[in-house]
């Protein structure tokens, strides 16, 4: 029996995050520089994509770029940053045949302005596609998103928009650069790693977890399935007993 036919397709994650690690690593094991990687990591993002759409799931969040990545080789940024834009302007068409909406999660204006404006443009060009909702969170970081949220909500108590007693989850949630997004069911880390990263902290409070050793250039849809399926195994109580789930 194949991985696909196992899938509950009643009980697929509405939402799936996927921390995309391993591509320098990948590289090193070709023999090549570093920039390699992530190159070849656009097929594995166009497998997953077409994975999760035919698995029904309307978003998927894939972790391209931290504030922490800006202490990497400058060399290894530029390359990254023109890879991105290179992909964008490339991949647009096909999204748009395909019915997915790209978004943006991240410090936009910390951005190279080619960037900012190849994102704006592919942003503006599939916003009306519905199937499935792809998200690259990009010079972004989870600490950069809650700090920014503390400042604008202790901002508005000063301005008198808001009083204290108002604060609560929901609120807070409002303010994230998610606002409108419903958390992740499951995040993904490819590599081995057994880490989140800085990677929607607030917003996996109840996430299921799932690592995987793939190195990101060498993962495809088989891998999506099974992390799909493990999640399947998963029984999720939000602080409830098995029994009141019955």
């Amino acid at each position: 029996m194949d991985v696909f036919s196992q899938i509950d397709l009643a009980r697929i994650p509405e939402h799936i995050a996927i921390i995309m690690d391993g591509n320098g690593r990948w590289a090193k094991q070709q023999g090549q520089k570093r920039l390699y990687g992530p190159s070849f990591g656009i097929e594995s993002i166009r497998s997953t994509l077409q994975a999760a759409e035919e698995m029904g799931v309307k978003y998927l969040t894939l972790y391209t770029f931290s504030t922490e990545n800006w202490n990497r080789p400058q060399d290894e940024i530029n390359g990254i940053m023109s890879l991105i834009v290179q992909t964008i302007a490339n991949e647009v068409g096909e999204l748009n045949k395909k019915g997915v909406r790209l978004w943006s999660l991240g410090d936009m204006p910390g951005l190279p302005i080619d960037c900012q404006q190849e994102f704006e443009r592919a942003a503006q060009e599939t916003a009306h596609n519905t199937k499935i909702n792809l998200i690259l969170a990009i010079n972004y970081s989870s600490r950069w998103e809650i700090n920014k949220a503390v400042k604008e909500i202790a901002e508005d108590v000063k301005l008198g928009k808001l009083n204290t007693e108002q604060i609560n989850d929901e609120l807070v949630s409002s303010y994230l650069s998610t606002k409108g997004v419903p958390d992740p069911e499951l995040l993904i880390r490819t590599s081995g790693e057994y880490r989140v990263s800085n990677f929607l902290l607030w917003q996996i409070a109840y996430t299921e977890l799932h690592f995987t050793p793939v190195l990101w250039p060498d993962f495809r849809d088989i891998d999506l399935y099974k992390a799909v399926l493990d999640y399947q195994t998963r029984e999720r109580r939000f602080g409830q007993v098995s029994e009141q789930l019955i």
